[in-house]
């Protein structure tokens, strides 16, 4: 079963690379781009066929080593 984790800084956390990106995107004639928030993307391969274990392996390993708590959240996808 495959797991994706999107963890992304919380919308409190001042973002500089979204900034970097959004600062660039209206340089280049993109005004109508409002904010870019950056994150980062995760696939899992995982040894299991139920939806639940998956999930809730994705959401430990998340927890313990994809996501900085204090500063980012995430979100799984289980398929």
């Amino acid at each position: 079963m495959r797991a994706r984790v999107f963890v992304t800084l919380k919308p409190s956390v001042f973002d500089p690379q979204g900034k970097t990106i959004a600062d660039a995107l209206h340089a280049l004639g993109y005004g109508k781009v409002e904010d870019v928030r950056q994150g980062k993307y995760f696939e899992l391969d995982l040894a299991t066929t139920e939806a639940v274990q998956a999930r809730a392996l994705a959401s430990e390993v998340a927890d313990k080593l994809l996501a900085n708590p204090v500063i980012e959240s995430y979100r799984i996808e289980v398929d």
